[in-house]
């Protein structure tokens, strides 16, 4: 996998409409880790709920935003996806909302901070232990769609100097199907390989305590 990513109904619908009404091993960071903790900004905590609902109604499962529900959303877009040849309406808001969660189960894991101004395209998820930026709403869009999302950004935004170390460790991985590719639980554990080889790199250079803000993503 290199960095630059690659490889519901009626019930679908109606929960839209609510949320229109309603507007590998891992190393999670410590529970005081401000930006793991920290709210969500409103638009994100909007569309991360309304995930949790559309899942709860098909399936009977409140996802509590923990990486082993991501197989929750996994079956929600394979389940969505057959559904847009008729019901073309859904793709924002499914992606939309699956994206969200995705995003808000990575940063209350390993700390980080949303960029959300403009169209959701242009989000990002700056993570805050390592230089890692991307859209996580652009990843769930991928999944929706079983290809690229041109102009999501659904990849890794890197410092230079680290790329080659993680195209590494992500070209080592086994082939898998375009489905488990791009799947929202598989982005959540590549995410995991991306930020272990960076901190193994910054603590190497004895930078395991640096962090990063937004600016610095300038």
């Amino acid at each position: 996998m290199p960095v630059d990513e690659r490889k519901e109904t009626d019930d679908v619908a109606g929960a839209a409409t609510a949320a229109d009404e309603h507007g590998p091993t891992r190393e999670p960071q410590p529970a005081s880790d401000p930006d793991a903790i920290a709210d969500a900004p409103p638009r994100v905590a909007e569309l991360a709920a309304a995930c949790v609902r559309f899942v709860a109604q098909r399936y009977g499962v409140m996802l509590d935003f923990t990486p082993e529900t991501l197989s929750l959303v996994d079956q929600w877009l394979r389940d969505a996806r057959k559904e847009l040849a008729v019901r073309p309406e859904i793709e924002p808001i499914v992606a939309s909302a699956a994206g969200a969660y995705l995003g808000e189960v990575v940063r209350r894991e390993y700390g980080g901070r949303w960029f959300v101004e403009g169209d959701e395209s242009g989000w990002r998820l700056y993570l805050s232990t390592v230089y890692c930026a991307f859209n996580p709403v652009g990843m769930a869009r991928e999944a929706l769609l079983l290809g690229e999302a041109e102009g999501w950004h659904a990849h890794f935004e890197l410092d230079p100097g680290e790329r080659e170390g993680v195209e590494a460790r992500l070209a080592a991985l086994p082939e898998v199907s375009d489905d488990e590719y791009y799947a929202p639980s598989t982005r959540y554990d590549v995410v995991n390989i991306v930020v272990e080889a960076l901190r193994e790199g910054l603590r190497s250079r004895g930078l395991g305590d640096v962090r990063f803000a937004p600016e610095d993503y300038e």
